[in-house]
């Protein structure tokens, strides 16, 4: 893609390079952008990586000790799990705030990847401390990358209107679920069958391969403004950086001090970080709305994104159990048996990115079907109603497996894959593309920060009732997080009529 001018990373710009009218170009013409390819080969590799650690850190976690494993219960594993996914998404907040104000989408989407890699690294290392500490360094990293590429995304494909914009943020979804396919895979054959951080290590050698792409490809960004849409004025950004290095020292003498005494409970750590997934949300919008720089016209569409800030919770907090919940029923109910093969119970997660590979043109082409028929929140309503589908397939499964733990058929399992995979691809175009829209100028990256915030409190709250799994019978606990997502459905369908009506 040829611009009319060169733009360095670090200015503040509103040039863009000329392009076609998105409203009339062809989805499809998006492969032949160079820019496009940059964006998809990155994130391509990043999905490697995540889907490749997801894909082993449950079983990982409840494998005992004499195995590699750590050696936890099944529920504490769940919420384990389901905080790394809190803390991906939560890690947003900041990651879209310092994509706008401090480093620009180019530096951001950089600087995760690097810590991303550099996660992976301390994950391959076989010792629990690292181990730790390589799951906060991929929590973080994924909260600078993953705000700011669909920033990113939309920078390079201006003037698109609402149903091109669904449409192009479901075809990039579907690009980059090859490697996503593909991770559980390798990472799972080598996790599960030579060595735990053997398994890791093949994710970190994903992302590296992700920041070369990133570097090679990053002069076909420049068009794009990817410099810090507002910068912090020079005296605020130098008592950042000091403030930054200080809170780094507390961290690294915090940790000290844990290591030394041998380290803390893990479920208090749990409990606070849920908490604290929480909180976040409140005084985040509370923080938006009071910005001075906002109009009045730009404060009510961050109120109205509460509508579907709601129902994503829950979605997310049933997505976030995909690959602890969903895992354990690979693991203890599902015949894997194939002439004499046992199938990796890690190889299961790569149904979810396969579906989403075959699904996603469909879902393309029915969002500018439905560009002026269909609002969001009734998008979302049909998104709980797919989810719902999926856990009530894996409730059933569960109940026909009994309490003797009779395996039963795998198409249970990808029968509600299926069902969680159309979900997805509801609430993850749709509600990146919403967000896009109501973000106000300068706000892009703090906006899509909102959005994977939504996604922390869900996956926080999905982890903290996975302590449940053992407690309850299994397919009860699946079964009333399908009733919940049937019953928010319909209440979104009562009020859409109720708001239509008025009008």
């Amino acid at each position: 893609m040829t611009t009319s001018q060169n733009t360095s990373p670090n200015t503040s710009s509103n040039i863009k390079a000329p392009a076609p009218d998105p409203g009339t170009r062809p989805v499809r013409a998006l492969f032949r952008e160079r820019w496009f390819s940059t964006l998809f080969m990155t994130d391509m590799w990043e999905r490697f990586s995540f889907y490749g650690m997801q894909a082993l850190l449950f079983l990982y976690a409840t494998a005992p000790e004499a195995e590699g494993g750590l050696g936890l219960a099944d529920g504490t594993a769940g919420a384990l799990f389901g905080l790394y996914i809190s803390a991906s998404f939560l890690a947003a907040m900041p990651g879209g705030w310092l994509g706008d104000r401090v480093l620009g989408t180019h530096r951001a989407m950089l600087s995760g990847a690097l810590v991303i890699a550099a996660g992976h690294a301390c994950m391959a290392v076989p010792a629990r401390t690292t181990f730790y500490l390589g799951l906060l360094l991929v929590a973080c990293g994924t909260g600078l990358l993953k705000p700011n590429l669909p920033v990113m995304f939309d920078q390079m494909n201006p003037g698109a209107g609402s149903a091109q914009r669904q449409a192009a943020f479901s075809v990039f979804y579907m690009s980059v679920q090859v490697s996503a396919l593909v991770g559980p895979l390798v990472t799972g054959a080598l996790g599960e069958r030579v060595n735990w951080h053997l398994g890791f290590g093949a994710a970190g050698v994903g992302m590296v391969f992700g920041v070369l792409q990133y570097l090679h490809g990053a002069p076909t960004l420049r068009g794009a403004r990817t410099g810090p849409s507002r910068p912090l004025p020079p005296d605020a950004l130098r008592r950042l950086v000091r403030g930054a290095w200080a809170a780094l020292a507390g961290v690294v003498v915090l940790v000290t001090g844990v290591v030394l005494a041998g380290g803390l409970p893990l479920r208090p750590v749990l409990a606070l970080c849920g908490l604290a997934s929480l909180v976040a949300p409140v005084w985040y919008f509370r923080r938006l709305l009071r910005g001075a720089e906002l109009d009045a016209a730009e404060r009510e569409r961050i109120r109205g994104y509460r509508r579907i800030f709601v129902p994503s919770v829950l979605f997310w907090a049933m997505y976030g159990q995909l690959g602890s919940v969903f895992s354990l029923f690979a693991r203890e109910h599902t015949d894997r048996d194939i002439a004499g093969f046992t199938v990796p119970a890690s190889w299961f997660q790569s149904a979810h990115p396969l579906f989403l590979l075959l699904l996603a043109p469909l879902f393309a082409w029915l969002w500018l079907r439905l560009a002026a028929g269909t609002d969001t929140v009734r998008k979302f309503a049909a998104g709980l109603l797919c989810a719902a589908g999926g856990f009530a397939v894996l409730a059933a499964g569960a109940r026909f497996a009994g309490d003797g733990g009779v395996p039963v058929s795998a198409l249970w399992l990808l029968g509600a894959f299926l069902c969680m995979t159309c979900g997805e691809l509801v609430f993850g175009p749709v509600g990146l593309s919403t967000t896009a829209e109501s973000a106000p100028e300068g706000h892009g990256s703090r906006m899509m920060g909102l959005f994977y915030l939504g996604a922390a409190l869900g996956a926080g709250l999905g982890g903290q009732l996975s302590h449940l799994v053992g407690v309850v019978p299994l397919w009860t606990y699946l079964a009333a997080f399908s009733t919940a997502a049937v019953v928010t459905a319909l209440f979104l369908f009562r009020e859409t009529r109720r708001r239509t009506a008025q009008i």
